[in-house]
């Protein structure tokens, strides 16, 4: 018995090192296969099977983009950029971000009139470049999903604290003893959130997106209220006083354009 299944395990031991040893033959070979606009086009729609049923509406659409634009990461940051990375000029930054951002809507506007497909970013680079740079591309941009998502939630409970008159926003986490210190902090009221938001956008597209929608006029009223209510309060003096409009330079306002 024990020879039989020796003898059977030879030939596959085989083929799995031949296999093995054709992996960068085949690394290099896929790595900048590219597609077509029509077979990417195919190529989804044939492992997405049947059209769903369309139920979003122009608003719904619209809300959808103008939320995915105005971030609640513009209420955690821009505080800390314009004290220690711009100065007053943190608004010459904001120019100079929503420039780079109307030209990326640019050319996601060509991109998708042209490959009018789900993947997004990775279809796009693996159709102009290849499959390496689609798939290094959409690696990035999960996990840039994942990183912003865990520190925006972090903020909330930040937020939440100071609502409720606490000073230390720490007093309502979990410390593990054993771990980094400044990574040693548990977050369940972050992890909540993210949860219940994660559930209710898998519960229903047509229900998400009236919540994203709610949420998107609130956001944009209370963008609008600070706006105003920063034109009224503010004072020019601020914007040369004490170091000056870009006491960084010009490599402090590129860094807060980044941010």
């Amino acid at each position: 018995m024990a020879t039989n299944q020796s003898t059977h395990n030879k030939p596959f031991f085989f083929n799995y090192f031949q296999s093995l040893s054709q992996t960068p033959h085949r690394l290099r070979k896929r790595m900048l296969a590219t597609w077509t606009p029509d077979q990417e086009l195919n190529r989804i729609r044939l492992r997405s099977g049947a059209d769903m049923k369309r139920k979003l509406k122009w608003f719904d659409l619209v809300a959808l983009g103008v939320g995915g634009m105005l971030g609640v990461g513009v209420f955690v940051t821009t505080g800390n950029v314009a004290r220690n990375t711009t100065g007053p000029s943190v608004f010459i930054s904001y120019i100079v971000a929503g420039i780079s951002a109307l030209l990326s809507s640019l050319c996601y506007t060509e991109f998708s009139v042209q490959v009018p497909v789900a993947g997004g970013a990775f279809s796009y680079l693996r159709v102009t470049f290849g499959e390496f740079v689609g798939y290094f591309a959409g690696a990035n941009i999960l996990m840039e999903y994942v990183l912003s998502n865990a520190a925006v939630a972090r903020s909330f409970t930040e937020y939440l604290c100071s609502a409720f008159g606490v000073s230390d926003p720490n007093s309502w986490r979990v410390e593990v003893h054993g771990l980094l210190q400044g990574y040693n902090k548990l977050d369940f009221i972050a992890v909540a959130v993210v949860l219940l938001l994660t559930l209710c956008l898998s519960h229903s597209t047509k229900e998400s997106s009236m919540l994203n929608l709610i949420m998107t006029i609130f956001h944009i009223v209370f963008f609008g209220f600070i706006i105003i209510a920063s034109f009224y309060n503010g004072n020019v003096n601020n914007l040369v006083k004490p170091k000056g409009l870009a006491p960084y330079g010009v490599r402090g306002v590129l860094d807060g354009a980044a941010i």
